[in-house]
């Protein structure tokens, strides 16, 4: 697991081919980004549409793109930086973002943009902290 940046890590993935559907590896509850659980879900992001900004208070994300490519910004209000990662098949990793930092992102593909987050805690809407799209610069 290597740093993006302080408190976002991206770890390489397992993908296993296979001709009539490959398998995609998400998380195992000994690999070094788990941090308990508390859900999982899916959304989708159609292509060029942005959702964002969001900042969990205590909340671990866990972000894999199975399917079509994501671009993930995230900005520390610490430094005043905004970095990005895109995830897609192509770069299979899965992207652990620690509580305190802000998260937008936009879907890439015209087709479907699938994202699934293993998150270390249930949702609460009190947890979380959401911005205007116009509050940091994107790109």
């Amino acid at each position: 697991m290597s740093p993006v940046t302080e408190g976002v890590y991206c770890t390489p993935l397992k993908r296993i081919e296979h001709p009539k559907g490959d398998i995609y590896h998400a998380m195992k509850k000994s690999d070094d980004g788990f941090s308990g659980f508390g859900e999982a879900y899916f959304t989708t992001i159609s292509a060029g549409e942005v959702k964002g900004w969001k900042k969990h208070t205590e909340m671990i994300m866990n972000l894999i793109v199975p399917v079509g490519g994501v671009t993930f910004y995230i900005h520390d209000d610490n430094t005043g930086k905004t970095e990005n990662i895109t995830l897609q098949p192509e770069h299979y990793c899965r992207l652990t973002i620690k509580p305190g930092l802000w998260v937008a992102f936009k879907g890439l593909d015209n087709m479907l943009n699938l994202v699934l987050n293993i998150a270390s805690l249930e949702h609460d809407p009190i947890e979380a902290i959401n911005m205007p799209l116009e509050t940091f610069l994107l790109d």
